[in-house]
């Protein structure tokens, strides 16, 4: 594997400091690292919130050192201060990220809380030292009744856009704002902030895993489906249904969970029969039987409980499409999470469920199943903001989608 860029993330703060650009400090850290980027943090206060890689704190970079609070009050009566601060910052900052490739500073470009560090960065941009990203939060010019000394000369470096660095913004109307700030015609790409359902979602490691070895968080649709490998669980149906909706336009994937006894010659030709299917309906890559699970390294997956919670957290629906059952405790465990369910109609699903799953006769056909999920998902805001989201704002999608190749041009 050829060497990554190395990134370096720079704010006034990070955490465990709590605030909205804190915490996308943690999760751009966090996302670089596990695609293999070395990481440096740079902040003016905060803490060593991980080991994973390094976390540096100076507080020449805060929003609150009384010296640079001073200096950029007194700058019109004596300069010197001011620039000396500028020059410490920037030689600073010069060593620090020696062996760095890119530099993304969150809001110290356009804020107005240390103007030193913002003429350092600019002064880092001009010389070529590494790239600059300016990943544009906010501007104190965005409001009514800003502060009058914003435009007193120090000030002005907020309003000036520089044509060597690389200006982010973090939705199109942020955009537009930003042009008209630093003039139209300005090049300011729009890359959103986004969330990490890893973290969020606390997920376990094996599960992560899993999900980036099959690249989970690209599909357009999963299904889940929590059973053992035996007929009466109708597993074909859910195999055809996959079929189905991808015949209709969406990427589909479907995890079985279940246990899997290699022993039992009963289970393991039903095994076999599920995987011929899956071949012969060219959904091969989009079944993934976690019984039979492995690695890229060779190890055995063993689905647990929380491994379960976990897939029923990133899934859009569980699917139940049993012949028969006792009970129907996937309906519970989906109910706790607010999980849609789509179920065969047989009387215990109907006991535990109510009027609150969807139902499907069990002579339904794939085709029929697929519409009835295609319909519920339109008239359900709900789900499709979820899948928006998935689809649009996870940090992992952001990274393949915006990121890389930012970060490949700077390497």
């Amino acid at each position: 594997m050829r060497n990554k860029a190395a990134v370096a993330l720079l704010h006034y703060s990070c955490p465990p400091v709590v605030g909205g650009v804190e915490e996308i400090i943690r999760q751009q850290g966090s996302l670089f690292h596990r695609y293999y980027h070395p990481v440096k943090v740079l902040a003016g206060s905060g803490g060593h919130y991980t080991q994973k890689y390094e976390i540096l704190i100076n507080p020449l970079l805060s929003s609150r050192h009384p010296e640079i609070m001073k200096a950029q009050e007194n700058f019109e009566e004596n300069e010197e201060p001011f620039w000396q601060l500028s020059e410490e910052i920037y030689r600073y900052l010069s060593r620090t990220l020696e062996h760095f490739d890119l530099l993304i500073a969150h809001n110290v470009l356009t804020m107005h809380y240390n103007l030193p560090l913002t003429y350092a960065l600019h002064r880092l941009a001009d010389e070529g030292l590494l790239r600059v990203v300016s990943w544009n939060h906010d501007s104190p010019f965005f409001y009514e009744n800003f502060p009058l000394d914003l435009n007193r000369p120090p000030y002005r470096i907020l309003r000036r856009f520089n044509a060597n660095i690389t200006y982010i913004a973090i939705s199109e109307s942020r955009r537009e704002q930003f042009l008209r700030l630093y003039g139209n015609g300005k090049d300011i790409r729009v890359i959103p902030n986004g969330i990490d359902p890893i973290r969020f979602f606390r997920l376990d490691p094996t599960t992560v895993r899993v999900i980036r070895e099959n690249d989970l968080f690209s599909a357009e649709f999963i299904m889940v489906q929590p059973s053992r490998l035996h007929p009466r669980k109708n597993i074909e149906l859910s195999i055809q249904v996959v079929k189905a909706l991808q015949d209709r336009g969406v990427h589909a994937r479907f995890l079985l969970t279940g246990a899997y006894d290699p022993h039992e010659k009963k289970t393991v030709a039903y095994y076999r029969k599920l995987l011929n299917l899956a071949n012969k309906l060219g959904v091969q890559n989009d079944v993934l039987i976690m019984a039979e699970y492995r690695f890229e390294s060779g190890e055995r997956l063993t689905a647990d409980r929380i491994i379960i919670r976990d897939l029923y957290l990133i899934a859009d629906i569980l699917f139940i499409p049993s012949f028969q059952e006792g009970f129907g405790i996937p309906l519970l465990e989906a109910g706790m999470i607010k999980l849609p369910i789509f179920c065969s109609d047989i009387p215990p699903f109907r006991e535990v469920g109510q009027e609150n799953v969807h139902y499907f006769p069990l002579d339904a056909t794939p085709g029929e199943i697929a519409e009835q999920i295609l319909q519920e998902f339109r008239n359900s805001p709900s789900q499709r903001m979820y899948r928006n989201v998935i689809n649009h704002y996870v940090w992992d999608n952001i990274y393949h989608r915006y990121l890389e190749p930012i970060l490949c041009s700077s390497h």
